[in-house]
């Protein structure tokens, strides 16, 4: 099977996939973009969150073939150039990333919220992230970089 879509803004064409393939398998594997993890397979831990046709999903649920000519924007795909998104550099400053190993799918969420949303509230947020699970932090400067990246959009 083939597959042709758009990801980060590139035409892409991928050969040789299998019917059960899954988006995020196509991302990782085939078009050498690790960003987006591969933690439960399931959809419940948001890590690898990406935009799909402008939607957040998680690449692990999409079968490869339902983003034939979808657009795809990964965690790669929000810095400009060698660029940090405001939002990656808000997670960096105010020292949120531990392990890493959520943080692109986080950063994905936060970044799709910044843009529905430009100053959210914490309410906001926590429901905004709510399908992103992290095992190393309390979450707090989870919070505090999404809210410093509001105020660094603005």
């Amino acid at each position: 099977m083939r597959l042709s879509l758009r990801v980060n803004g590139e035409a892409r064409t991928v050969d040789g996939l299998w019917p059960g393939e899954s988006l995020l398998y196509v991302l990782r594997e085939r078009l050498g973009l690790p960003g987006s993890k591969n933690a439960c397979e399931q959809g419940e831990c948001g890590s690898c969150s990406v935009w799909l046709d402008g939607v957040l999903a998680c690449a692990c649920l999409v079968a490869a073939g339902q983003a034939e000519g979808a657009e795809v924007v990964t965690v790669e795909g929000l810095a400009d150039g060698g660029e940090l998104d405001p939002v990656q550099a808000a997670f960096v400053e105010a020292g949120a990333v531990q392990c890493g190993f959520c943080t692109p799918g986080l950063v994905v969420a936060a970044r799709d919220l910044l843009t529905r949303s430009p100053d959210p509230g914490d309410a906001e947020i926590r429901e905004a992230l709510a399908g992103n699970l992290c095992r190393c932090t309390g979450y707090e400067k989870i919070l505090d970089a999404v809210r410093q990246a509001a105020r660094a959009r603005r």
